[in-house]
């Protein structure tokens, strides 16, 4: 039995890693917080709209719902609904999902929780994001053109090149430090092959944009919670503090 429990808990153990993806082992970057910043979140979700939802869905997520982010129906229609798409609908693609599989390989994930989805060990689902939508670099030998630093042969190809430009992954032969008769495989920079419409710091701004609209679309009321939760605890703070002076008054005389 103690050897089943030891099994049990040593799988729980790499559950998150298997969750987080990071194929590479390419650490993370952390993402800037957007959650207060509504203007990048709206920046954000029109970034999504016009280079994410081309290919994947976001099934669980309603047009109408981007009104808690401040935009009105009117500002919905005009700038984010460029197919016919009803204001109430869900957020998906027009694009089939057997061409998608014969084109890619695979079906393009939805991105409804995608940001909860990658959060491991290494840092949350919005870091994960944040460093895999600005680590692809020229790769000829890939169908699609391109490679990607956090998964490594990865299907999607660079829908963000026009901004970001095209850039090449330097990689440098070094020793092992486990094994000194092996070299190993390092990733040494970046270097620009051709510029985007947008710098570097426009670019990582863009991104961070992006991740933070996914961040809040995987949890729409992520903020009512938290601030729920200071409310509940206080109460169960004062609760608590209450129900140990009234313990104590009637066990006061038996004492």
């Amino acid at each position: 039995m103690k050897t089943f429990r030891t099994k049990f808990f040593a799988l729980l153990a790499l559950v998150p890693a298997l969750a987080f993806g990071s194929e590479g082992g390419f650490p993370l970057e952390r993402a800037p917080d957007r959650s207060h910043d509504m203007a990048a979140l709206q920046n954000g979700a029109r970034l999504f709209v016009n280079y994410c939802l081309n290919c994947h869905n976001a099934s669980s997520m309603r047009y109408n719902r981007l009104r808690d982010l401040g935009l009105s129906e009117d500002q919905i229609k005009q700038n984010l609904l460029f197919t016919g798409e009803k204001v109430g609908e869900m957020m998906t693609t027009a694009m089939p999902a057997k061409d998608a599989k014969a084109w890619f390989g695979v079906v393009p994930p939805d991105l409804s929780v995608i940001a909860r989805a990658k959060a491991g060990p290494g840092g949350t689902g919005g870091d994960y994001l944040y460093t895999y939508l600005r680590t692809f670099y020229q790769d000829d030998t890939r169908p699609t053109g391109f490679n990607n630093l956090v998964i490594p042969n990865v299907a999607m190809p660079h829908v963000l090149w026009p901004l970001q430009g095209i850039q090449a992954a330097k990689f440098v032969e070094e020793k092992d430090p486990h094994d000194a008769s092996k070299t190993i495989h390092k990733f040494a920079g970046f270097q620009q092959v051709s510029p985007g419409a947008m710098n570097k710091l426009e670019f990582d701004t863009a991104v961070a944009d992006i991740v933070g609209y996914m961040e809040w679309m995987a949890e729409p009321a992520q903020q009512t919670r938290k601030r729920l939760g200071v409310w509940v605890l206080l109460f169960l703070g004062v609760f608590a503090f209450l129900a140990w002076r009234l313990n104590a008054s009637y066990w006061k005389e038996i004492k």
